[in-house]
């Protein structure tokens, strides 16, 4: 087993691929700011290779939003649900 891909036990998920077309980097310019290979940019947003601390700091640092808000032991949901997240209505709520 790879040192760096850890197996289904325990995957890294990530939101590469949406912070970085939310930014309109491409993988090539991504790949510049954080000195690696374009392909490994693809193999990252892919769940193929996980990124060591060193990269997935030099990636948030990009973006500039701290490491929870990319990287996850769990599944990602929508932007917008955790966004927009609304609380459940109770019981005689009037609000409609």
């Amino acid at each position: 087993m790879s040192p760096v891909r850890r197996g289904e036990s325990r995957p890294i998920f990530n939101r590469i691929g949406v912070l970085r077309a939310e930014r309109s980097l491409s993988r090539v310019r991504l790949a510049e700011l954080i000195e690696v290979n374009p392909q490994t940019v693809g193999a990252l947003e892919r769940g193929d290779h996980y990124p060591s601390l060193d990269l997935a700091m030099r990636i948030c640092e990009v973006f500039g939003l701290p490491i929870e808000a990319v990287f996850s032991r769990t599944e990602f949901g929508p932007l917008s649900t955790e966004l927009y997240r609304r609380e459940p209505r109770q019981e005689g709520d009037e609000r409609g």
